[in-house]
């Protein structure tokens, strides 16, 4: 389904509305976020600008960092100390630009993400929503606007998140209580990884036609069907799996 989009939908409006020609925004190597700025901003013509946490990195060091490049983005390699300081950051790189915050989560973000709620009721009634949580938006989203009969369960790809208030404000959700932070499979932290993900992604491609990347998507879905086998799971449920995209990040097999 991808999920970036949709955090973008209402920003872009708001930008274009109140006369911004820039979008600057934040994130790491991999940010699908990052990604997705870049390609919005080549689309509605805005100028772009990524500040990217780690200064031993470039332009070319992963395919999303080449992509946001080749789409006219300018990106400004930070240092994990000065990266904390968004606010100084914003003010050096783009004093009269929109800023976006890292993977794009704000009030506009979680407006467009209730759409994807909202079509998701409208399709299946599900008593599970499943989604992997990276900087907390999409989850928030989907839980603001469930039905107090559904349970969203977020998957954290980052190791240490076992609060969804760690990530964003409980405003943000309303202080709703039907979801859970299920946070075993995030296989060592923000884009790590085992040859165990490995083969369950290539077993699960093979099997049903599906590409997973191992950031963010093929760990929610080892953690569903996990979950599955462990009967964490009531039987007849109706469960439903975002998949968020980012496959330009995902590892091909020989």
């Amino acid at each position: 389904m991808g999920n970036k989009w949709r955090k973008l939908k209402y920003n872009l409006i708001e930008a274009q509305k109140s006369g911004f020609e820039t979008l600057l925004t934040f994130g790491g190597a991999y940010s699908n976020h990052i990604y997705a700025v870049a390609a919005a901003g080549e689309e509605f013509n805005f100028k772009t600008i990524g500040i990217i946490r780690g200064d031993e990195l470039n332009s070319d060091s992963n395919e999303t960092l080449k992509f946001a490049k080749s789409k006219g983005m300018d990106l400004v390699f930070v240092n994990r100390t000065d990266y904390q300081n968004k606010d100084i950051l914003a003010n050096k790189y783009g004093k009269n630009a929109y800023v976006l915050p890292e993977g794009g989560t704000n009030e506009l973000a979680i407006r467009g993400v209730v759409e994807l709620m909202d079509e998701i009721d409208n399709q299946i009634e599900a008593n599970f929503v499943c989604v992997s949580i990276g900087t907390g938006g999409t989850f928030a989203g989907l839980l603001n606007s469930s039905r107090l009969d559904c349970k969203i369960l977020g998957f954290p790809a980052l190791k240490g998140i076992n609060d969804i208030n760690q990530l964003i404000p409980s405003h943000y959700f309303r202080n709703k209580s039907n979801f859970e932070i299920i946070s075993d499979y995030h296989f060592g932290g923000y884009g790590k990884y085992d040859s165990e993900l490995l083969n369950f992604m290539q077993t699960f491609e093979n099997e049903h036609n599906i590409p997973l990347e191992q950031v963010y998507n093929a760990k929610v879905f080892y953690g569903v069907l996990d979950k599955i086998k462990r009967d964490y799971f009531p039987i007849n449920s109706k469960i439903v799996v975002v998949h968020t995209g980012g496959l330009q990040g995902r590892i091909e097999f020989k």
